[in-house]
C-alpha cells in the first residue's frame, strides 16, 4: 500500500512539474528592448472599436507602421503592406499599423480600402509613442522591425522600399 502511495504522490509531483514547465514555454518571453517592453503594456482600439492589447502580438515578428490618411506616402504604401502581410503571415510575421489620425477618419479609410491588418488608433499618443523608438522629428511613414524576442531589427522613416522590408523579413 505505501509503495501504491508513494507512486501516486511521485505521479502527481512530475505531473505538476510537466503542466509548469509546459505553460512557461508558452509563454513568450519578455521583450528584450525596453521600449518594446513598454509598447507590449499599451492597449488601443483598433479601427473597428474593438481594444486590443499589443501583447497579443508579443512573441511574433512585428512590422509596425506608423501613419496617417493624410500622408500620401502611408496611403500608397498601405497595399503593399496588405500583401506583405499575406504573404508572411505563416511565417509568424504580424503587420500593425498605428493611425496618427482622428478614430473617425482611420475608420472610414479601413473600410474603405479594405485593410486586413490591425489599423489601431494612435492619434496624438502614437506620435509619442513613435517617439520612443527614434522618430524625434515625428515624420511618417515611420515603421518598425520587430524581431520575435522583442528587438528592434531595424526602423525606416517615408515610404518603405519592400524589396528592402521582404530581405530584412528573410533575413530574421
Amino acid at each position: 500500500m505505501k509503495k501504491i502511495t508513494a507512486f501516486v504522490v511521485i505521479a502527481v509531483l512530475f505531473t505538476a512539474i510537466g503542466i509548469y514547465f509546459g505553460v512557461k514555454r508558452l509563454q513568450p518571453s519578455a521583450p528584450a528592448d525596453t521600449a518594446v517592453a513598454a509598447l507590449m503594456q499599451i492597449s488601443m482600439k483598433d479601427s473597428a472599436g474593438k481594444q486590443r492589447k499589443m501583447s497579443e502580438w508579443q512573441g511574433k515578428v512585428l512590422v509596425l507602421n506608423f501613419w496617417a490618411t493624410w500622408c500620401p506616402p502611408c496611403v500608397s504604401e498601405m497595399p503593399e503592406l496588405v500583401a506583405l502581410q499575406n504573404d508572411f503571415v505563416s511565417k509568424n510575421v504580424q503587420v500593425v499599423g498605428i493611425g496618427i489620425d482622428s478614430p473617425s477618419n482611420i475608420r472610414e479609410f479601413a473600410e474603405k480600402h479594405q485593410i486586413t491588418y490591425p489599423l489601431l488608433l494612435g492619434g496624438l499618443e502614437g506620435t509619442e509613442l513613435s517617439k520612443q523608438f527614434g522618430n524625434q522629428s515625428g515624420g511618417l511613414p515611420f515603421t518598425l522591425l520587430i524581431g520575435a524576442d522583442g528587438s528592434v531589427r531595424k526602423s525606416y522613416m517615408g515610404r518603405l522600399d519592400m524589396e528592402q522590408v521582404r530581405a530584412d523579413l528573410s533575413s530574421l
